[in-house]
């Protein structure tokens, strides 16, 4: 980004941070005033509305002065750091998805730059190793990269963990990654589709989704909740980063849809035998919510329930007059995920093209990226439904606010053992409770309960669920 804003060619201006991002919150600076860095250095930890990202110095100096301060809001095109004035200006390097936080080093960085092919192969990883005075090594057992390497890996199907690494310090890279993934099927890295131009609006049908991540051990992760201070009554916390955006998408769906509510439960004792023998023959780690995912495209995808699976195009304060329904042939569905930062829904492409397994799969794979910050923005723009799995935790029965601009989303609650009536009879099934919220301006009521009949009625009759909905 030019530096015309203050005239100093010195000062380093905060650049695009990815599409659409206008400011970000400082989270820690990675350096100190007076400390001399070398290019591509790790200046700043930010995060926006969905990323963690990382900020590399455009060249070599010495810092002069931080603009800004831990928990600050800082505006793109404004400076993030001046350097003395002992060389001119750079580009600013694109921003890359954030690494674990590390303390800010006192010591000068007197690494010598990485060679060519090296620093090209750093451009595409997040944050710069500079030797090994970065301190940095793996758990055992685990690979030692970058969330976006890993990202990478795992969208070729590629096992991080059983790649030796040539980058320093034993770092895994892309190149590695690729050079595993073209020894292991000569088929080299598989094309990737960008993601639509207009944030909210679901990609062109007929995109192949991302392949899902390889079975994993997930890291358990603690959710950091600030403690009120001593002698204090009171902690005022701010709206920032992803809780604000959260909060601002909510209110925009409160504000524009016109929320109702249908409930109803299924009896999923038949459903629950599938899922266990299914997981047994597979090997892989079942859940319900595969099924559910199944169920939904399947009644998405019927000409009766279409105007489910749509989005509506307009701006606020626009009429009716002036606002679109838009329905969806493919079914993009976005999957609520609880993180340590608060609530995304990453989106699994075509899952109306994909079977229970492959659906599994794919939900293993973006909920892990997501809770790790690893995800990209693509792969949280363009949903055309959501599932909401609050029965994760706990509850039975929910009111979901709409993923607006999407008109529809479910709620799953806990599955229990509850009496059930069959053929006259009283037997103890396993009922699943449903909560199906629908924006009442493009989705009548008798609409949305027949939808949720048939998605129960599917679940009770679990069978046909295993294969795609649409070939």
């Amino acid at each position: 980004m030019a530096h015309g804003k203050t005239g100093n060619p010195n000062d380093f201006i905060l650049p695009d941070l990815g599409e659409g991002v206008h400011e970000a919150e400082l989270i820690a600076w990675r350096v100190q005033v007076g400390q001399t860095v070398a290019e591509h250095d790790i200046l700043a930890e930010m995060e926006t509305d969905k990323a963690l990202v990382e900020v590399p110095s455009p060249r070599a100096g010495t810092i002069a002065v931080l603009h800004g301060s831990p928990g600050e809001t800082l505006h793109v095109g404004n400076p993030l750091v001046s350097y003395k004035g002992e060389g001119g200006s750079a580009a600013a390097p694109a921003a890359r998805p954030a690494a674990n936080s590390a303390p800010v080093k006192e010591e000068k960085h007197s690494a010598p730059p990485e060679p060519s092919a090296e620093r090209e192969d750093a451009g595409t990883v997040v944050g710069q190793m500079s030797g090994a005075a970065a301190g940095m090594s793996a758990e055992p057992g685990k690979a030692l990269a970058t969330p976006a390497v890993r990202r990478l890996a795992r969208d070729l199907g590629v096992n991080i963990d059983a790649i030796a690494g040539t980058g320093i310090g034993g770092r895994v890279t892309e190149k590695d990654v690729r050079g595993a993934k073209s020894g292991s099927n000569g088929s080299g890295a598989a094309s990737r589709t960008h993601a639509p131009s207009r944030p909210g609006q679901p990609a062109p049908s007929g995109r192949t989704s991302p392949a899902p991540a390889p079975p994993r051990t997930p890291t358990p992760t603690t959710r950091q909740v600030p403690s009120i201070p001593a002698g204090e009554e009171t902690l005022r916390i701010p709206f920032r980063g992803v809780r604000r955006t959260i909060a601002n998408r909510l209110r925009e769906s409160v504000n524009q849809a016109v929320h109702f509510n249908v409930m109803d439960e299924a009896d999923v004792s038949a459903l629950d035998s599938l899922r266990r023998k299914l997981a047994a023959a597979s090997g892989e780690k079942i859940s319900f919510l595969p099924f559910i995912a199944s169920a939904l495209c399947r009644v998405l995808t019927n000409a009766n329930f279409r105007a489910m699976n749509a989005t509506v195009d307009e701006k606020p304060g626009d009429s009716s007059a002036d606002a679109f329904i838009v329905q969806h042939r493919a079914v993009h569905m976005g999957i609520a995920t609880d993180t340590d930062s608060g609530l995304m829904v990453p989106v699994i492409r075509d899952c109306d093209a994909l079977g229970v397994l492959e659906i599994g799969r794919h939900i293993t794979g973006i909920a892990a990226a997501a809770r790790d910050r690893s995800i990209g923005r693509d792969q949280l723009m363009g949903s055309t439904f959501t599932i909401s799995n609050v029965g994760s935790h706990a509850g039975r029965f929910a009111t979901p606010i709409i993923n607006y601009p999407e008109v529809g989303i479910l709620a799953v609650g806990r599955a229990r053992p509850s009496p059930v009536v069959r053929n006259g009879g009283i037997f103890v099934g396993n009922l699943l409770p449903l909560s199906l919220a629908c924006d009442h301006r493009v989705v009548d009521g008798a609409t949305a309960a027949l939808a949720l009949a048939k998605i129960i009625e599917m679940l009770q009759d679990p069978e046909q669920l295993l294969g795609p909905a649409r070939a």
